[in-house]
């Protein structure tokens, strides 16, 4: 099982990884495990079968681009002081095949029959510029 979540303020998955790489330099700084952490109000419940492979496919601008292994879920505290959920990823951020995806708030679960194959699965899309992958989207070629 898998999540799609949007990447708010994101232009791209050089944007996403500047951010996250920014995050895990504070965590490092922190003495915390070097990973990514997305703090949520809702604990997902089907907690082992993202933790049976699963990752977050990041939704920026409208499309599924990339995606980051989901490592750990732990129940924590968000400012406020309320319970939330703790999603810790991989800081390596995964090219996928684009998906548009419409507007929605929190995250959704996706199946694993459902979610996009990496790029490096598809002989020479790693090497397509974003902006093109996105247009190949766009007009249906993809």
């Amino acid at each position: 099982m898998h999540l799609q979540k949007l990447s708010v303020g994101s232009t791209g998955i050089d944007s996403l990884q500047e951010w996250q790489n920014t995050m895990v330099a504070r965590r490092k700084a922190r003495g915390l495990l070097p990973c990514h952490e997305h703090v949520t109000r809702m604990f997902p419940k089907q907690k082992e079968a993202l933790l049976d492979g699963g990752s977050i496919y990041w939704v920026i601008k409208g499309v599924i681009q990339c995606r980051n292994k989901i490592i750990g879920l732990e129940e924590t505290r968000n400012d406020r002081g309320l319970k939330a959920c703790s999603i810790l990823m991989d800081p390596q951020l995964i090219p996928v095949q684009p998906q548009p995806r419409r507007a929605f708030q929190g995250w959704r679960y996706m199946k694993p029959e459902d979610a996009p194959p990496d790029l490096t699965a598809i002989e020479g899309a790693e090497s397509l510029p974003p902006v093109l992958r996105n247009k190949l989207v766009e007009i249906g070629a993809w």
